[in-house]
């Protein structure tokens, strides 16, 4: 499960990470990364001295299914990226947008979909 620390949740953090950040597009999905996210709003108080953490949105519209569809493909990717998470730079704000393809892609496909874009905005090094 990814940990509550680990989501972005207000819109204006999507829409910033969206519009500033660097895209890498996949059959399934298109994941979009911001590295620094110092502009990004922490859920914790600015007078603490944590490390800034590495934080998912997810965006799975009505095109790529009913809302059974919907949610099954939210919990494979939130899944997915709960096992990534130590992998990525700290700070990291990325918004992943699931593509109609990604209906019908069994988890194994959207972690190799995630992994690529991962490699393509230079994340990781290597696959998971």
């Amino acid at each position: 499960m990814l940990p509550a620390a680990a989501r972005l949740t207000s819109g204006q953090d999507f829409g910033l990470v969206v519009r500033r950040g660097r895209r890498a597009g996949r059959p399934r999905l298109v994941m979009h990364a911001l590295t620094s996210s110092a502009d990004i709003s922490a859920p914790t108080s600015p007078t603490r001295t944590e490390p800034a953490r590495t934080r998912v949105g997810f965006v799975v519209s009505k095109a790529v299914g009913n809302s059974v569809v919907r949610h099954r493909v939210s919990r494979r990717l939130r899944h997915q990226m709960a096992e990534r998470l130590g992998q990525l730079p700290a700070g990291t704000a990325m918004v992943v947008r699931a593509l109609a393809p990604a209906a019908t892609a069994t988890s194994a496909e959207l972690g190799r979909d995630l992994d690529a874009a991962l490699r393509r905005l230079g994340l990781t090094g290597g696959a998971s």
